[in-house]
């Protein structure tokens, strides 16, 4: 077990120093225009989504604090408007660091009831051995629900919806309707294994089902932001739907062979999709390590 969290944590070790030592002055935030209204944003950290248009700023997720005012300026380039509403996919400080600082000039805080209670409280991420402190209550949600909500601003519809055990308990995809975009938080990892967060309520069968959910409500035209990797369509979310799923039924004939955790990371288990998704910060062995645990932990 000791060895296994050490692994975790070498692999994990960039994405946890990342808010502490990265030099953010060095970090561009890079708009791509998907519609007449809705943008995707790369900077550090978990991708944004913006909708910005005749009646508002409407913004997903916030990166790091450091990133505030490059965020700020990169949205004014689009829209004279401040942001005022802030959607959380979920509860992870690459994604909602920036929370304090936006809801300091006016953003309404928006997440599902469980991001609050993690925010709110200090967390324990098994993977790579952290504690992470609570957030300063004004950087918590004012706002929360438990099964989504709708938005109608800048011509069309945003809807909110809550999709279960996957990446955390607490994790919501948006839905810009008639721009035909979808933002899926880290539900979806683009071109690399995705963390999944066990200690959160993560289950890799809960990724599986996010997929199949997106997936069913999307066409081919449709843009997908992932919460972290390049701009996406459904047929590379299929992709992704179909390793992990694949890489879960092979985790849990190991389980079930009474193979340890250790045993399966070492199992290469994934090697015919290692090429592929491999080369990110979770490595082969880390990625069926984590699926392992999670497995065992949370069954589904």
């Amino acid at each position: 077990m000791k060895a296994r969290l050490a692994a975790f944590c070498a692999g994990f070790a960039a994405l946890a120093a990342f808010a502490q030592d990265q030099d953010y002055s060095k970090v561009q935030v890079k708009p791509t225009k998907l519609s007449a209204t809705v943008w995707m944003m790369e900077g550090a950290g978990g991708n944004l989504g913006v909708s910005a248009g005749e009646d508002t700023v409407f913004l997903v997720d916030s990166q790091f604090a450091p990133l505030t005012p490059k965020i700020e300026a990169a949205i004014k380039a689009i829209s004279p408007k401040p942001v005022q509403f802030l959607v959380n996919t979920h509860w992870h400080g690459d994604h909602t660091g920036g929370n304090e600082n936006l809801g300091r000039t006016g953003a309404v805080i928006v997440a599902h009831d469980n991001v609050r209670k993690r925010m709110g409280a200090d967390q324990f991420i098994a993977a790579f051995n952290q504690t992470v402190k609570a957030s300063p209550k004004g950087a918590l949600p004012v706002v929360t629900f438990a099964e989504g909500l709708s938005f109608h601003l800048n011509g069309e519809q945003v809807r909110v919806m809550h999709v279960p055990n996957a990446h955390t308990d607490g994790d919501a995809i948006i839905h810009f309707v008639g721009s035909d975009v979808v933002h899926m938080g880290d539900t979806f990892f683009n071109g690399m294994y995705p963390f999944i967060d066990a200690a959160s309520g993560g289950h890799i069968d809960g990724m599986v089902a996010v997929a199949d959910r997106v997936i069913a409500m999307t066409t081919d035209k449709t843009k997908i932001i992932p919460g972290h990797g390049p701009l996406a369509s459904r047929a590379d979310l299929k992709v992704f739907r179909d390793m992990l799923a694949a890489v879960s039924e092979r985790v849990k004939k190991a389980i079930a062979e009474g193979k340890s955790d250790e045993e399966i990371a070492k199992a290469a288990l994934t090697k015919d999709y290692d090429e592929k998704w491999g080369k990110g910060f979770l490595k082969p062995e880390q990625f069926a390590g984590l699926v392992a645990t999670g497995l065992r932990k949370a069954p589904r």
